[in-house]
Formats: C-alpha cells, sequence, structure tokens
C-alpha cells in the first residue's frame, strides 16, 4: 500500500517506530462506544495499525513557514550561515542561551567565518540540556532522517558537515518537504517582503502580509512597489488596496505578527481621527502612544477589510513569543479574550489565531468553541511544548468543532527542521487520537475519520487551495 505521498506500509511503519510511537500502537485500546463491528477493522491491533498508517500517510498541509525560496537557499541567503550550524539558528538557539549559552558564543555557531568543524565544542556543554525539549527533538530527528545520524557528538560532527553537503542540492526544498516529511504544501509567511513571488509557488504557497500596512507605517516597503508618493491618509488606503488586488487572487491569508510589540486590542477608530496622525507620520513629527495606537487600529482594519472582501482569513499571532528574555506575560495573557473581541467586531471575517496562544490555550480555545469565524493553528506548538499542544488538541477535539483546527505549521527559516517538526505533529495526533479512543471519548471510526481533516482536509477547505493552486500554477511570474 502507498500514498499520494509515496510513503509505503512498510515504511510509514519504520517511521512511526523511530518517532517513539511503537509503543503507542501496540497498547491495547477500549472504546467504550465502539463503532459497528462491520464497520471498523477486525481487532484492536489491527485498528492502531490502520490509524498509524493513515496519520502517517495522508498528506500534511503546511499552515505556516518562513522558508525563503529554495534559490535563495542555495545562493546561501536569508540564513545566516551554509553549513549544519544552519540547523541551530532557529528556535534551537533560544533554548541554548536559556540553558546558558552566550550570545556571543551562539554567534560563532552561526556564524560564515567560523569552520564547521570547529562550531560543536561551542554547543557540546550546553547540548544535553536542551537534545529533550520539543526545539531540540525537532532537529535530532532532521538530523537522523536526513543525514543517518542518530546521536550528537564528537565523532559525528564530520558526517554531519558532508551531509549536510550532500542534501542541500538543488531540488532539496522538494526531497525534504515532499518526499520525506509527506508535505503537500507550506503557507509561507515571507520576512523580507510583503509578498513574495515564489519560483515554486504551488508548494511555497505565500501569505499577504499587512503588518506593515498598520504598524509603522512601513511607507517604503509597500508604497515604492505601488508607485504611489503617499501624501495623505487616502494614499495610503489607495496603496493597502493595491496590494490586494494584485495579490490577493495568488495568496492564501493575510498575516499579522503585530501581537510581538502591542495587545490585539485594535478599537475601530474612523478616518477622519486617524488623518492628522497620519500627517504627522508623514512629517515625522513625535506622537503619542495613544496617538500611535489610534492609527494603528484604524489601518489595522482597513486591512482586514480589503482581506475580507477578498475572502482571505487573516491570521494573527498569539501567545508565545520567539527570542529570550522579553516576553510580556502579562500582555501576552490578555490575546485571547482581545482575539474574542475581534470576532464579535467582524463576524464576518475568518479569524486563524496561531500559535495556540501559548501558554494560555484553554482560554483560546473558549474562544473557538464560542465564535463561529474562530479557528486555531497549531503551527509552532508542537515544538514549543509537545505535551501541552497533545492536551490542546485533546481538549479541543471533545470540545469545540473538529473543522476549527489546523494541526501543523512548522514555522521553521530553515526546511531541513520542518522534518522534524512534522514528525512531531504526526507523533503527537496519532497518540492524542489513541488516548481519546483509549478513554472512551472517540470511537474507533471517529478517530480514523478524523485524520483527513486534522491533517490537511480543514486547511484545503479554510484557505481554498483547491482553487487557489489552480491559480498559482498560472502565476504570471513564473
Amino acid at each position: 500500500m502507498s500514498t499520494d505521498g509515496g510513503t509505503t506500509r512498510r515504511e510509514a511503519l519504520k517511521t512511526l517506530a523511530a518517532a517513539g510511537t511503537a509503543a503507542a500502537i501496540g497498547a491495547p485500546a477500549q472504546a467504550a462506544s465502539p463503532a459497528p463491528a462491520s464497520a471498523r477493522p477486525a481487532s484492536a491491533v489491527g485498528f492502531r495499525e490502520e490509524l498509524a498508517m493513515r496519520v502517517m500517510q495522508t498528506p500534511l498541509a503546511d499552515t505556516h513557514e518562513h522558508l525563503p525560496d529554495e534559490e535563495e537557499r542555495l545562493r546561501g541567503q536569508q540564513v545566516p550561515c551554509d553549513d549544519w550550524g544552519v540547523l541551530f539558528s532557529h528556535y534551537i538557539n533560544s533554548d541554548l542561551i536559556s540553558a546558558g549559552i552566550s550570545e556571543n558564543t551562539l554567534k560563532q555557531v552561526v556564524a560564515r567565518d567560523v569552520d564547521p568543524a570547529a562550531k560543536w565544542k561551542k554547543i557540546a556543554p550546553f547540548w544535553p540540556a536542551v537534545k529533550n525539549t520539543g526545539y531540540g527533538r525537532a532537529v535530532r530527528i532532521a538530523i537522523r532522517e536526513l543525514y543517518g545520524i542518530d546521536e550528537l557528538d564528537d565523532r559525528a560532527i564530520a558526517r554531519l558537515q558532508a551531509g549536510y553537503e550532500s542534501v542541500r542540492k538543488q531540488g532539496f526544498y522538494h526531497k525534504i518537504l515532499v518526499e520525506s516529511a509527506n508535505i503537500e504544501s507550506c503557507q509561507v509567511n515571507c520576512l523580507s517582503g510583503p509578498f513574495k513571488e515564489s519560483r515554486q509557488p504551488t508548494l511555497l504557497l505565500q501569505d499577504l502580509s499587512i503588518v506593515g500596512m498598520h504598524i509603522g507605517p512601513d511607507l517604503k516597503a509597500f508604497g515604492g512597489p505601488a508607485g504611489k508618493d503617499v501624501r495623505s491618509l487616502a494614499d495610503w488606503h489607495e496603496v493597502i488596496r493595491w496590494w490586494f488586488e494584485k495579490y490577493a487572487p495568488y495568496a492564501v491569508a493575510v498575516k499579522s505578527q503585530a501581537a510581538y510589540g502591542r495587545g490585539l486590542d485594535y478599537e475601530q477608530v474612523p478616518a477622519e481621527t486617524a488623518e492628522p496622525v497620519f500627517k504627522k507620520v508623514l512629517e515625522k513629527t513625535p506622537v503619542s502612544t495613544l496617538e500611535r495606537k489610534s492609527l494603528e487600529d484604524h489601518l489595522f482594519w482597513y486591512a482586514v477589510e480589503q482581506a475580507t472582501r477578498h475572502q482571505l482569513p487573516v491570521k494573527l499571532h498569539t501567545g508565545y513569543y520567539a527570542g529570550h528574555n522579553s516576553i510580556p506575560l502579562g500582555r501576552v495573557a490578555a490575546n485571547p479574550s482581545q482575539a474574542a473581541d475581534l470576532c464579535r467586531r467582524s463576524p464576518q471575517t475568518q479569524w486563524v489565531f496561531m500559535h495556540i496562544a501559548y501558554p494560555f490555550w484553554q482560554d483560546l480555545l473558549a474562544v473557538a468553541k464560542h465564535y463561529r469565524n474562530a479557528h486555531i493553528d497549531m503551527c509552532w506548538a508542537w515544538i514549543i511544548d509537545p505535551l501541552a499542544a497533545r492536551q490542546f488538541l485533546k481538549s479541543h477535539l471533545v470540545t469545540a468543532p473538529a473543522n476549527k483546527v489546523l494541526t501543523f505549521g512548522g514555522d521553521y527559516i530553515p526546511v531541513e527542521c520542518v522534518l522534524g517538526h512534522a514528525r512531531l505533529a504526526r507523533e503527537g495526533i496519532l497518540r492524542t487520537l489513541l488516548e481519546l479512543v483509549d478513554e472512551g471519548y472517540l470511537g474507533q471510526r471517529d478517530a480514523l475519520d478524523l485524520v483527513e481533516p486534522l491533517l490537511r482536509g480543514n486547511a484545503r477547505r479554510i484557505f481554498q487551495l483547491d482553487g487557489k493552486l489552480g491559480r498559482l500554477a498560472k502565476a504570471p511570474w513564473i
């Protein structure tokens, strides 16, 4: 048996065993309300294996990445270095700093002018402290799957560098994402501009970034390509409309990570209130904190109105911060309640709240249960806290409608680590479904039927991927 992702039954079992789920498959399943005998496998063992096969073999719709295009990676762009150190440049670097490595030492690990063979000695003292975190496990799985290295030590580094060089060749995105991770498409939030005209448009689908439309605003990044000399708020509105008219047919959603710098408490501020503040910004005159917020609020809602008119879901960062030594937990805790206000203020907008608002996921789950237009994306969650991610999904499936959760987004810049994250997500989804069956919350048929929507069906529907992929296949820039 093979899948449309190319995974055979034997390969799937081998991968599940390597991911640490063999014990889960072999444990007894006892459903309090089982499906009729005619609708389920003949034995409990058969059911567990069948569920494992479906979880491994169903392609993932990846709803959030920061991947540069492959050609940029091959030129060494958008990453700090072009050797095995790049695997330690995103997320695991934060755990290393939390564990005690100095920022200066870490900079050398990801530097271009440091011999790859010398980098391991800088990480080695801290590796035991971080290798079992979600970030650490994603890196270890990627190294094992891509380079055949089970344990990092002094003897493995030469093989690691050789493996990195052998994989990082033309076509390696397809090899890692499609062939190894069984991902059918990724949704990319480009970090180098508002929208990336990707050379692989049907694999690397793109969000349209709205953060610079309302934060700043970023007159150069948005006004320049639009060819507009911005002299008034009305001009800026025209710039925003230009971006939507040009890219909305090809974008899968809009995205804002403004929650890194402020709350999600966006008031619906009229243009006449925002106009004088915008004029001050143009004139580079100081504005107060309240004035700045009123302008941001107005521009946020203007962008959201455009997104809604073009039937684009609005993705918002919620919860945990990337990086280290900076998270304002008090403000982050308010994200779920503010998310509820957004749903109430614009019921016609499809809101996608990212990262499960970790660690305040129970409050966000209440929002998804209550509001028809609220969806929760588990992107990043499986590596922030794998156990909390499982508990979130377990609670969601018995609390809120199952068609409102998106279960995977790698959220990585280095494509190699997406593979590790995808393995963790599949393992977590499988264990979650098995636990719900064992505890009697799901019947066996229920669990089997949930695999397709959880792994890709929900994403396909929420982001209207079939239509987008058809247009992207004929994108004018390719």
